[in-house]
């Protein structure tokens, strides 16, 4: 089973993937999809949907996790961020793939415990559970890992 975990964000846009087998994890790997932030909008959401189709059709995974919005103080952001996970969401969609949503607070408390937990902690955390040699080579893609394991933890406790 393959379980790809999605970062969402129009400019940065974080997966990993998880390889199991017998509910045990054999195999991670992560990546960000790099987006030119001086493009319209429309450009970069048409890019991030393309990019994230590629991925689908790469790794062929049996379900994404996706990082569900959040509200902070800047409300165009989330606005942006909405865009960014309706095109992540149709192209899920539209491979007919399993799809599976968790807040940040939930992904950050499955991984490091604490759901109040910083970038670093979460980077950290996932490089000692995945037993990584060097950490995810940045926050988004270890945000990513960090929610493909929250996935499997569900998955492995049969949530």
């Amino acid at each position: 089973m393959i379980i790809l975990g999605i970062d969402p964000g129009s400019r940065f846009c974080g997966y990993g993937i998880l390889q199991l087998e017998k509910r045990t994890i054999v195999a991670a790997g992560c990546d960000v999809i790099r987006i030119n932030e001086k493009l319209a909008l429309s450009e970069r959401l048409k890019i991030l949907y393309q990019e994230v189709i590629q991925v689908l059709d790469t790794y062929k995974p049996e379900v994404v996790a996706v990082e569900s919005i959040f509200y902070g103080k800047n409300i165009q952001s989330a606005f942006t961020l909405g865009h960014a996970r309706g095109v992540i969401l149709l192209a899920i969609a539209e491979k007919d793939i399993a799809f599976a949503e968790y807040s940040p607070r939930e992904v950050k408390k499955s991984v490091v415990g604490n759901g109040n937990a910083s970038k670093k902690q979460i980077r950290y955390m996932v490089q000692q559970i995945l037993k990584l040699k060097t950490p995810p080579p940045n926050e988004d893609s270890a945000d990513a890992l960090a929610i493909a394991l929250c996935h499997y933890q569900r998955f492995k406790l049969g949530i």
